[in-house]
């Protein structure tokens, strides 16, 4: 049963306490970001396409496992899958751990680490919507912006810890470490998930998951567009800087995640005020500048500017869509239609590293966030036709 009405405050902190999972989720996630890359590269001798590649399995592991994880989290409940979802971190953290430890026999090494990460990715996706349907059944449709701008701040303020955390473990524990504190973390997550009470699973008609992927494609098409340039920042930053002959790469993840966190925190009733579309048009107008920037900028000091307006820009656009997605989903599908909506941000940070990877192969590193910044620019189209599509249609 829902909870009863309550003060801001008290809300805010009831949301807070089901979407910290998804932080601990997002923390695992940055752990590797900023030291991975440099360990294929390095200690495997691999190339930049498999440094990618090894960055984008993870979301592409999330990408195919989001129809079930939203499609459970209606049917089972969000909270069941969510146990599910830190269970999985825990393995994942036990392959990592082993597969680093295995560095030496490189095939066998690779596979668990990719293992790793394919199952970092799965429970990624019964984490992050199913603590936004959770939420949401707790304490109603009418709190939907505010889950997901708080589910929105666990993630990635989970991924402006964890990278530097990540080299902090590195150079403390070896990288071995990364693979221990993703075990521990999500095992402490787990442990408190189970004293958290359920939501009540929503009676009504199941779409097929092909149906509402089709309702929510435009808003996903859009949603897209923005993720490439988060995919290519936090596949490719590392690299861009060491080719540059630049340190501390992981702030620029910090300074991409503060900023959106910022963003987030100051302008809580920008959807309310402005509405979803025209919100989401304005931040990927930021966001291409953010990106662009970092593309042209001479100092590492302008990279991270690039990468705080990058944040900026990203920060309402998925509250934004996933507003505009559920006022037109049936309450007995919410799951489906975030984890739909979720699956083209998968779809473009899966794509992103080794797509990208290709583009740095041949142009360079900085003509990676050339092209992200141009796709935002064709999000921001996309979204104000969908916009005027949708003030026709209500007229």
């Amino acid at each position: 049963m829902s909870e009863p009405a309550a003060t801001p405050g008290r809300i805010n902190l009831g949301i807070v306490s089901i979407v910290c999972f998804n932080f601990a989720s997002y923390v695992c996630n940055g752990l590797p970001l900023a030291v991975l890359p440099g360990y294929v590269l390095s200690d495997l001798d691999l190339g930049p396409v498999f440094a990618g590649l090894v960055i984008g399995v993870q979301y592409m592991a999330t990408l195919l496992s989001r129809p079930l994880g939203g499609q459970l989290a209606d049917r089972w409940g969000s909270k069941r899958v969510v146990l599910y979802g830190l269970g999985g971190l825990v393995l994942s953290g036990v392959l990592t751990s082993i597969a680093i430890f295995l560095h030496a026999h490189l095939w066998l090494g690779t596979g668990l680490l990719l293992a790793g990460r394919v199952v970092l990715g799965v429970s990624s996706a019964l984490v992050s919507t199913p603590c936004c349907t959770w939420a949401i059944g707790l304490y109603g449709t009418q709190n939907t912006a505010r889950v997901m701008s708080w589910n929105g701040i666990a993630a990635y303020g989970g991924t402006a810890l964890g990278a530097p955390l990540g080299v902090l473990v590195r150079d403390g524990t070896h990288l071995i470490g990364i693979g221990l504190c993703t075990a521990l973390l999500g095992f402490a997550a787990l442990l408190f998930a189970s004293t958290r009470p359920a939501a009540t699973i929503v009676s009504g008609v199941r779409q097929p998951f092909r149906h509402v992927f089709l309702a929510v494609m435009p808003n996903g098409v859009a949603m897209a567009c923005s993720s490439v340039g988060f995919g290519s920042l936090t596949a490719f930053i590392a690299l861009y800087f060491n080719s540059l002959g630049w340190d501390n790469a992981a702030y620029c993840l910090s300074s991409f995640g503060v900023a959106f966190i910022v963003a987030r925190l100051v302008s809580p009733n920008l959807l309310p005020r402005f509405g979803g579309y025209r919100v989401v048009a304005a931040c990927m107008l930021v966001q291409s500048l953010g990106l662009l920037l970092i593309w042209q900028a001479p100092s590492p000091e302008l990279v991270m500017l690039g990468a705080g307006l990058t944040g900026i820009g990203v920060s309402w656009v998925y509250p934004g869509l996933g507003v505009e997605t559920l006022e037109r989903t049936p309450p007995a599908n919410r799951g489906a239609a975030l984890s739909a909506l979720s699956l083209f941000f998968d779809l473009a940070v899966g794509l992103a590293g080794p797509l990208m990877g290709l583009i740095a192969s041949g142009w360079g590193y900085a003509e990676v966030f050339l092209v992200s910044g141009l796709l935002g620019i064709a999000g921001f189209l996309l979204v104000m036709q969908l916009r005027r599509t949708v003030h026709r249609s209500s007229a």
